[in-house]
């Protein structure tokens, strides 16, 4: 086994870009979506969370309290825009292209052809399913960020195995 496999730290990809996190302050590829926070443009308190389903870009948006956004009817809403464009800032667009199976017929992928490419096929409005689990990560992810920086272990990550034996 190598050192790698053997490890407990898992390796962090760096973003394709730097990106600021105002305006959708988390986004991720996991559980076979594009999904994440995207705050409102109207309301500071107000945030929303959306989703592209990879193959077939079925989309959710709704406020954390699961209210439907009024722009996500019948095509994407700026906020699924704005998803798209971060993760592409975030994974580079060839990885969120080939992460939703869009096949793209321009040559240089971008965010707004792989949003056009999507919208191209007409999705169908998904049920938002996912809002709850993807709010309760992002909530995780801010908790992370009060802590003071430390070398020593959290608690709550306990459970990985060390990396070598102690003396």
């Amino acid at each position: 086994m190598s050192d790698w496999e053997r490890s407990s730290t898992a390796r962090v990809i760096p973003p394709a870009r730097p990106r600021k996190l105002a305006k959708v302050p988390f986004v991720e590829l996991a559980d076979g979506r594009l999904q994440g926070v995207v705050s409102s443009g109207s309301d500071i308190e107000r945030v929303y969370v959306s989703s592209v389903t990879a193959g077939t870009y079925a989309y959710a948006c709704s406020t954390n309290n699961n209210r439907p956004c009024g722009g996500a009817r019948g095509g994407f809403c700026n906020h699924i825009r704005a998803l798209v464009t971060e993760a592409v800032l975030q994974y580079g667009a060839e990885r969120v292209a080939r992460y939703l199976r869009v096949e793209g017929s321009a040559e240089e992928t971008t965010a707004a052809g792989i949003t056009a490419d999507m919208a191209g096929t007409r999705p169908q409005q998904g049920d938002g399913g996912a809002a709850a689990p993807v709010f309760s990560r992002f909530l995780r992810h801010l908790a992370y960020l009060e802590l003071a920086p430390t070398t020593g272990p959290l608690p709550e990550m306990q459970w990985f195995p060390p990396t070598r034996a102690v003396a």
